[in-house]
């Protein structure tokens, strides 16, 4: 009587432990980058949809579609940056401050002056800029040993303040016309402004997702003291997220030179709160180890429809930013059910 109990509980021990170890395809489809992405598709179609239902034909036609584009490439192109930084594990509350410097000193008399003739040097201005800021930010924070948060908070003072003190708190007009005209141009009908934030979302992809300076921005944010054992010089490559951070809040600049014909220390102001939620939103940890820069596009689109739909049906920009608050803590508390979840399952 023993022997078929013993045989019939190791069967069941056999089937139990198969059944365990046998992938489930749906848990393993949304746990991919893909179907991490299924959720945010949905709100934005949602969100295309309430605007469809509620504006009409204001929100539904091509004209309309190109405004909530153009509005999305000043915050999507800062937000690619941002999510390099956010996947290694750190923050950089300074891209808004960093963006009105860069409008700031691009266009100074004498450098619009200087670039009569030449205006691409206010494009190498504004992101040298960018990029100086960057610099200044990774040292403060690889080799100075200061929090992210502190380094970052410190230069999004000083930049603004800095940028108060070179304009004279004026404003400078963009009277470069070489400038305006490539800028306001188009390429194929879409605008440049457009192809911009095209171009950096696939490079910024591609440095993420197909390089070795990708992965080794994922083990940092994973583990900084593996990533150091492992060979990676985290101080260095720290300095460089930094850089191409500030490089992005540069172009950004640009983007806006062009849009309002006009340089101003206010330009960016709590930009960086929109474009930190942007990141969050598209599922890039802010734990860091994980990122994405689909994601991080999709969650520039669904907070630029959201505004959209907001101004097409009058509704005031402070329930804009209640609905903005209460977009982000859900996403905040899906990453850290997705976060527990994921522990759990490997330990």
């Amino acid at each position: 009587m023993s022997e078929p109990t013993s045989s019939t509980a190791t069967s069941g021990d056999s089937t139990r432990a198969s059944a365990a170890e046998k992938p489930n395809p749906m848990k393993t489809f949304f746990a991919s980058p893909a179907g991490r992405s299924i959720g945010l598709i949905v709100a934005l179609l949602l969100l295309i949809a309430v605007g469809a239902i509620t504006a009409g034909d204001n929100f539904m036609n091509m004209n309309n579609f190109f405004v909530i584009v153009r509005y999305a490439a000043v915050i999507g192109v800062m937000a690619i940056g941002m999510t390099f930084v956010i996947t290694a594990g750190g923050i950089d509350l300074s891209v808004g401050s960093v963006l009105g410097l860069s409008s700031v000193i691009a266009t100074m008399g004498a450098i619009q002056t200087a670039a009569s003739g030449f205006w691409p040097l206010m494009v190498f201005v504004a992101i040298a800029v960018g990029v100086l800021a960057g610099l200044t930010n990774g040292l403060i924070i690889a080799y100075g040993k200061v929090v992210a948060f502190i380094a970052t908070l410190a230069m999004l003072v000083a930049a603004r303040g800095l940028a108060e003190l070179i304009s004279g708190r004026s404003t400078q007009v963009v009277n470069n016309q070489g400038f305006l005209n490539f800028f306001r141009g188009d390429f194929l009908g879409v605008d440049w402004i457009v192809w911009i934030f095209v171009i950096v979302a696939i490079a910024g992809w591609f440095l993420l997702n197909r390089t070795t300076f990708g992965r080794r921005t994922v083990a940092i944010g994973g583990n900084p003291t593996a990533a150091r054992l492992a060979g990676v010089n985290v101080k260095r490559h720290t300095v460089y997220l930094y850089m191409i951070a500030g490089a992005c809040a540069g172009i950004a600049s640009l983007i806006i030179l062009s849009r309002t014909t006009a340089g101003t220390s206010t330009h960016g102001q709590l930009i960086e709160l929109d474009v930190i939620a942007a990141v969050v939103v598209g599922g890039t940890l802010l734990a860091g180890g994980r990122g994405t820069i689909g994601g991080t596009v999709l969650g520039v689109m669904l907070f630029a429809v959201l505004v959209n739909v907001f101004t097409q049906n009058n509704l005031s920009s402070s329930w804009q930013l209640v609905a903005r608050g209460v977009i982000i803590v859900i996403a905040v508390m899906l990453q850290q059910r997705l976060a527990n979840r994921e522990t759990s399952s490997s330990g």
